[in-house]
């Protein structure tokens, strides 16, 4: 396991000397994660492909490393290219996951001594760059976007163990019920006031270009959930006949219904009256108590609808997650401006699950809202669009090609994603038919004409 919290905001962009010292904390925590979730296996695990949906192992271990050699020995360090023969092979976008297999890959241990290799050439060149004088090295951005793009291929790994078929390969604590607080009793939902906030960020200096820039959003006033909705609520919808109900579903939602025979999150089965699930190859009881994980958007917005109530839009998460309405500014996280805890959210692995719903008092909002970080990825209703004034940098693959497609954005990070790749501004976006990833979601609702006229607002 790992239990890294790296994060930029201690350090000033002024102070580049304690930026140095993140970055160079935040690479080799991711490192060492790397590693764990590439060790646990044998070879022959690594080079196979668990599902299409996603890539073997050793691919993932040598393509972080190309990245790295890439942006930070190339561009940044202005060194001669080490294997420029294998830029093409480990091209995200020149193949997809499902014929990567097939490729000339790097064996494993290659694949190892390559990254490591890279790997102590950009510590070098590191302590050697400047922090200023290009938008590349301001602040250390290319090193916090290295790291950020390592711990996201990390969570792919993770993913990639989670559908692996055989025995455990990874092991980790349960949540601590003293720090993680269950058995919350606290109101179902929670009132947002209407009006401006500030959403999206042009000051996080490791943000990422669909994070930026900061622009006032106004959102009408909305409920929202306290906590993410439950596997037990979301039994109550299976037991209801949710997946037999067209009425509920989207078009293209019930059609993935029928088409795969789909009666429950990904990974559940029922067994002698009892809904169990995989987990990491361990079979177990469905935890009532857990967020709901691997729905689809399509299985969250269906519940929405079932319930009387519907997805919440990313800005009305954002402003759930980051609104101080008495300071009225926006926080860099629900509890305040400071990195993430093990006491405020469950973040980088350091447990391989979703903390009880309504954990974590130390993490919630200004307005009483909890487990906005951590736990579980949360869907939202929007779609994945660039700010006003989106600028693609510093390529436009990252986000840009994206935008506009058929991608529902998910907020929020889960237990899967370490904190400096999980912030209130940082934008997830998937396929909404998606299921493997570590997705859960909450729900919202409008603020009715009686409750207006009553002054619940």
């Amino acid at each position: 396991m790992t239990g890294s919290t790296t994060g930029p905001h201690d350090a000033s962009p002024a102070d580049p000397e304690a930026l140095r010292a993140r970055a160079q904390s935040a690479l080799l925590a991711a490192r060492e994660r790397t590693a764990l979730l590439t060790s646990c296996v044998e070879d022959g695990e690594l080079t196979a492909q668990h599902s299409p949906l996603m890539s073997p192992l050793v691919w993932d271990l040598a393509h972080i490393g190309n990245q790295e050699e890439q942006w930070l020995l190339r561009a940044v360090g202005g060194r001669a290219a080490l294997r420029p023969e294998i830029d093409s092979l480990y091209d995200a976008f020149e193949h997809p996951r499902a014929t990567r297999p097939s490729l000339p890959l790097l064996a494993p241990d290659e694949a190892r001594r390559y990254a490591a290799d890279v790997r102590g050439r950009a510590l070098d060149v590191l302590e050697s760059t400047p922090f200023h004088g290009s938008l590349l090295t301001d602040a250390g951005f290319a090193f916090g976007m290295i790291a950020q793009h390592e711990q996201q291929h990390d969570e792919t790994m993770l993913i990639t163990h989670q559908l692996r078929a055989g025995a455990p390969a990874l092991t980790a604590p349960d949540p601590d019920p003293a720090a993680a607080f269950g058995g919350f009793t606290g109101p179902p939902e929670v009132l947002v006031p209407g009006g401006p906030f500030m959403m999206g960020t042009s000051a996080e200096p490791w943000a990422l270009d669909n994070e930026r820039p900061a622009h006032r959003r106004f959102v009408p006033p909305y409920f929202i959930d306290t906590t993410p909705v439950t596997n037990a609520a979301y039994q109550r919808f299976i037991d209801a006949g949710g997946y037999e109900e067209p009425r509920w579903w989207h078009e293209r939602g019930w059609e993935a219904v029928r088409r795969n025979k789909l009666t429950a999150p990904l990974f559940w089965r029922r067994e002698a009256g009892q809904w169990l699930r995989r987990r990491f190859g361990a079979l177990e009881p469905v935890p009532g108590d857990e967020p709901v994980l691997h729905v689809s958007w399509y299985e969250a917005d269906a519940y929405a609808r079932w319930a009387g109530r519907r997805l919440p839009t990313e800005a009305e998460w954002e402003k759930a997650a980051r609104h101080h309405p008495g300071e009225d500014r926006s926080l860099r996280y629900p509890w305040g401006d400071a990195d993430p805890t093990p006491e405020r959210a469950n973040l980088g692995q350091r447990h391989l699950r979703p903390a009880p719903a309504g954990s974590y008092p130390l993490g919630e909002s200004p307005l009483g809202v909890r487990q906005l970080i951590g736990d579980v990825w949360e869907w939202t209703a929007s779609d994945f669009l660039p700010y006003p004034g989106f600028v693609a940098f510093p390529y436009r693959e990252y986000s840009e090609v994206f935008f506009g497609g058929d991608y529902k954005v998910l907020r929020g990070g889960a237990f899967s994603v370490d904190a400096v790749a999980c912030r209130g501004t940082f934008r997830n976006w998937d396929h909404p038919v998606r299921r493997q990833i570590f997705s859960g979601f909450r729900t919202a609702r409008d603020v009715t004409a009686a409750e207006t006229s009553e002054g619940v607002i």
